[in-house]
């Protein structure tokens, strides 16, 4: 957990950008996170100096500029939405999930436990320990090829609870172009 948290400012390459600071816990590690919409979220560990980060920022300054105008340019849909988004496309998102789910199980044989659709902001799906899978309401905004390849990346969790290369060989075997699909999700939205 950490404690103080401030607000401030630094000139990145001639233009200002504000961030928030947050030091202390038992953070060891200083750690620069840009969140969807261009926040930067800076947590510092407390022997960590507030000049020592602007120092690291000012070093990393072209990254972090690369990092906000590519999440700011993007059509980010995982960026905050309204409770009226989500009552209105969760139904639909549910339709989608649970009949592709279905087709691409048909093969797979999975057993899948609930499914549920929640307003996530910074993942697509996840799938837990005991079988049960979340989808953001927002893939029903996404195209087909994509929403398949959440829909499928969370399926093949079932067998594999992590990111091994059996688990990327499960879903090679059905969505051979896995990796293009994920560049473009990871690049465009």
């Amino acid at each position: 957990m950490m404690g103080k948290k401030q607000n401030k400012e630094i000139m990145l390459c001639g233009r200002l950008f504000s961030y928030t600071m947050a030091s202390g816990g038992r953070r060891r590690n200083l750690r620069v996170t840009i969140k969807p919409g261009g926040t930067i979220l800076v947590a510092k560990p407390n022997f960590i100096s507030d000049r020592a980060v602007e120092d690291f920022l000012s070093r990393k300054a072209v990254w972090v500029i690369k990092t906000i105008d590519k999440m700011r340019s993007r059509k980010n849909l995982l960026a905050a939405g309204v409770r009226a988004d989500y009552e209105r496309l969760a139904p639909a998102a549910r339709k989608l999930a649970s009949l592709r789910l279905e087709f691409f199980n048909s093969s797979c044989n999975l057993k899948i436990g609930r499914v549920a659709i929640r307003d996530q902001r910074t993942r697509w799906g996840s799938c837990s320990r005991k079988g049960n899978l979340n989808f953001n309401y927002r893939i029903v905004l996404l195209p087909e090829r994509l929403s398949d390849y959440i829909i499928v990346h969370e399926l093949c969790h079932l067998r594999h609870l992590d990111h091994s290369r059996n688990f990327w060989n499960a879903v090679a075997q059905i969505i051979p172009d896995y990796a293009t699909r994920r560049q473009e999700l990871r690049r465009e939205y």
